[in-house]
């Protein structure tokens, strides 16, 4: 018989999860998964770092294996 008052509470969280601001601390979140704010390499360093897998692997063979040829 006391399951009205549970369940009144389930939906009570439930609407404000659903309607609210999203008032997430993103700074909070990052502090506790432990990511680190400054890069360690610039975007073109990963350009080249990478460039010879641009090379092997580029957007034709993409486009040609998503047309099924």
């Amino acid at each position: 018989m006391g399951r009205g008052r549970a369940k009144a509470k389930q939906v009570k969280v439930a609407r404000q999860l659903k309607y609210s601001s999203g008032g997430t601390d993103l700074d909070r979140l990052k502090s506790e998964l432990g990511v680190d704010d400054s890069p360690d390499e610039s975007y073109d360093e990963l350009v080249e770092k990478y460039a010879d897998y641009a090379d092997d692997y580029g957007s034709d063979d993409r486009k040609d294996s998503a047309s099924g040829r």
